[in-house]
């Protein structure tokens, strides 16, 4: 591989430790390294998942995240609490304009709530030597904050996130080279082991003889393209450390965003038809509501149903296109409605899912002439929209989520799911 011709630049990619555990720690004045913490999506349920948990909850007590409430072991030395999402989203906004403080904005690709990419290219005369910079600012943000973090740098995003999640998340801070590539990236096995490669790749790689990173980089391109398509090709080239893509948040278009949905997993058993559809009715609302925000109007709609662990049914996943695209919410509701009455096992319901897919751009509304309400539908809907933009997203809702079976107010006072 000719490095020679491929981006070089000065990026690093900063991760908080345990993010949720140390900012509860910041707020409540404990260690966020020694004390045993750990964020719960909810403490009167048994079955609710670990969010974050400190490094001595990890390392003492064996519990981390994707752990349950009920595997967490009674100790007087382990702290529980639940999440608090504007405080967490604050932090993390807080720690974003600290790193501002070396870069400018566009220098920066917040990833997540806890991880983001730094590009410090041209910063040498400000501030010294690169590497030098990521200390210093990951020192800033646990001086300031109280919160440690680790540090992976290299010539470009793909590196400098190996290096994090390879080898600084151990270590704290780790620099890659495309040197480092041989030693330190192609000896990696299992394939999941690096980022981007999922357990469904992974078995169709192995399946080719793929087993480690260096099996990958050593294969036929040709190969992997036609197994894989544009997907092997960055396979390929992403095993000898190059990648191609900027910095900057995509814009939301055609071509990048492929769908619009929503799954909810219900915190009881929906056993009846009825319940079932109030909850379909506000989903089918929040997804067509995103939709009409980004302008788009979608063909193709899906429900996905899976039954209680009491059931005998397995559940099911199904779709339909309509003859006419839509953005209108009842549109959307009443295929749900009508592909669960044609595969409703009666059983049930714990989890659903609805989707809109095969989208396009609108542009403009298709008049019906046996349709004469169409375009104040229309109207209607972007009000309404309008209403719960400015006013809050339950400022304005539909009857049936006032009813016992409605989830729709008890969603809109969390953030990602969980509690504010």
């Amino acid at each position: 591989m000719n490095y020679d011709q491929m981006p070089n630049r000065d990026i690093f990619c900063i991760d908080m430790k345990s993010f949720y555990s140390s900012c509860i720690a910041m707020q409540e004045g404990l260690d966020p390294i020694n004390d045993a913490i750990a964020v719960v999506g909810s403490l009167t349920q048994p079955g609710a998942v670990v969010l974050a948990a400190s490094p001595a909850m990890k390392q003492r007590f064996k519990i981390k995240t994707g752990n349950r409430r009920y595997e967490i072991p009674k100790h007087p030395d382990i702290r529980l609490y639940e999440p608090r999402m504007n405080f967490f989203l604050r932090m993390s906004v807080e720690i974003t304009k600290l790193i501002m403080q070396y870069v400018p904005r566009e220098a920066i690709h917040v990833y997540s709530i806890d991880e983001s990419f730094v590009d410090l290219t041209g910063t040498t005369r400000l501030w010294g030597l690169p590497e030098e910079t990521a200390k210093t600012i990951q020192q800033s943000i646990y001086n300031q904050f109280g919160i440690p973090s680790s540090v992976g740098m290299g010539p470009n995003m793909l590196m400098s996130k190996l290096a994090l999640d390879l080898e600084a998340k151990r270590t704290g801070f780790a620099k890659w080279t495309f040197e480092d590539i041989p030693k330190k990236l192609w000896p990696i096995r299992p394939l999941s082991e690096m980022w981007g490669i999922g357990r469904q790749t992974e078995a169709s790689l192995n399946a080719m003889g793929i087993y480690s990173i260096g099996d990958l980089a050593r294969a036929d391109l040709k190969e992997l393209e036609k197994k894989f398509g544009v997907m092997g090709n960055q396979l390929y080239y992403h095993a000898w450390g190059v990648d191609l893509s900027t910095f900057g948040e995509p814009n939301i278009d055609i071509k990048k965003t492929k769908s619009f949905g929503q799954g909810q997993m219900l915190m009881r058993d929906y056993p009846t038809r009825k319940e079932i559809s109030i909850v379909l009715l506000e989903m089918c609302e929040d997804v067509m509501m995103r939709m009409r925000r980004a302008g788009f109007v979608g063909r193709t709609i899906s429900l996905g149903v899976s039954y209680s662990r009491r059931a005998q049914e397995k559940g099911f996943y199904r779709s339909t296109t309509l003859k006419e695209p839509t953005c209108e919410t009842m549109t959307m509701y009443q295929t749900c409605v009508d592909l669960l009455d044609e595969h409703f096992a009666g059983e049930p319901a714990r989890q659903l899912a609805v989707r809109i897919s095969n989208l396009e751009k609108v542009q403009g509304i298709q008049l019906d002439l046996f349709d004469e309400r169409k375009a104040q539908r229309q109207v209607l809907a972007h009000t309404i929209d309008e209403i719960r933009e400015r006013f809050g997203p339950s400022s304005i809702l539909r009857a049936a989520s006032y009813t016992p079976s409605g989830t729709a107010i008890q969603r809109n006072n969390k953030i990602g799911g969980h509690l504010a």
